[in-house]
């Protein structure tokens, strides 16, 4: 079991001025202590369950590059990228990039989308969830043309590439993991055993919807005839001071991993750099044992 980091809020102490120096130490403290990966949301505004809309958001992209020339070891993901906010082939373009920067190792993380308060306040096309789901998967298999040696034009029903081009070419191989987020029965999970390495779903829904999802996931596989062992399954949960002591995370990750979670990943909720070296110091050597349910 490995542990993953996402970072969510920049409303650090200091304002503007300080979250460059705040987010160097996040990061710096987050590989040292022995996270797996590092993560920053895809969105424009805060989301409304963490905070306020004029909270501060910085731009994923942006700062997973920033992190690039911080880090070493760490790899680094969008958790995930909405598919209305850039052109896909755009998106595809700048995530390659991260790779290349990375040295390769980056995730591409990629969703439907789902925050239309943010696109309308930004003027962003938001269509209907079903036609977002359409644009999702051709640009899940855009994605793989424009990752393999293969130029043809794209011709899809939303998307038309006449030249799908990206050199450099990534470095991650055979590619970047390709992470689908959402729990989704019909559709989501679908998409991730046909084109996804990896799925994310959310730890507060409990053990038993876990557990349900993965044998959803499993049967899409089996239906595809892909191996459900070669995806890997996250969650997305919380790590918070005084609310989650490292006990209570390892038993945690110990109850995860028998469900058939492979990392968990947690949103860091306040900029705590103790919280950071207690959870490397205590619980990631802890749970590096645990076996796959």
């Amino acid at each position: 079991m490995k542990l993953g980091l996402q970072i969510v809020r920049f409303d650090w102490p200091g304002g503007p001025a300080s979250v460059r120096a705040r987010l160097a130490d996040v990061a710096g403290t987050a590989e040292e202590a022995g996270f797996s990966s590092l993560w920053v949301m895809d969105h424009f505004f805060q989301i409304p369950w963490l905070g306020h809309i004029d909270e501060p958001m910085l731009e994923a992209y942006t700062t997973l590059g920033f992190l690039a020339a911080l880090t070493q070891r760490i790899r680094l993901g969008v958790l995930v990228a909405g598919i209305v906010y850039r052109h896909p082939g755009i998106l595809i373009k700048t995530a390659t990039t991260l790779d290349v920067l990375s040295g390769g190792r980056s995730y591409f993380g990629i969703g439907a989308a789902w925050f239309e308060r943010e696109a309308r306040g930004l003027g962003v096309p938001f269509p209907p969830l079903r036609v977002r789901f359409e644009q999702l998967e051709e640009t899940l298999q855009v994605l793989r043309r424009m990752w393999s040696v293969g130029t043809a034009a794209y011709d899809g029903s939303h998307l038309h590439l006449a030249e799908p081009v990206v050199r450099p070419a990534p470095l991650g191989k055979p590619h970047p993991s390709i992470l689908i987020g959402g729990g989704g029965e019909k559709k989501t999970l679908r998409l991730v055993a046909q084109y996804g390495d990896a799925c994310n779903l959310f730890a507060g829904s409990g053990m038993q919807v876990i557990r349900h999802k993965l044998d959803v996931l499993r049967s899409h596989c089996d239906n595809l005839g892909r191996d459900y062992n070669a995806i890997e399954r996250t969650v997305l949960g919380q790590l918070r001071s005084g609310r989650q002591p490292a006990q209570e995370l390892i038993a945690t990750c110990r109850n995860l991993s028998q469900a058939g979670i492979q990392p968990c990943i947690v949103s860091l909720m306040e900029p705590d750099l103790s919280l950071l070296e207690t959870t490397g110091r205590e619980v990631v050597p802890a749970i590096t044992g645990f076996p796959e349910g």
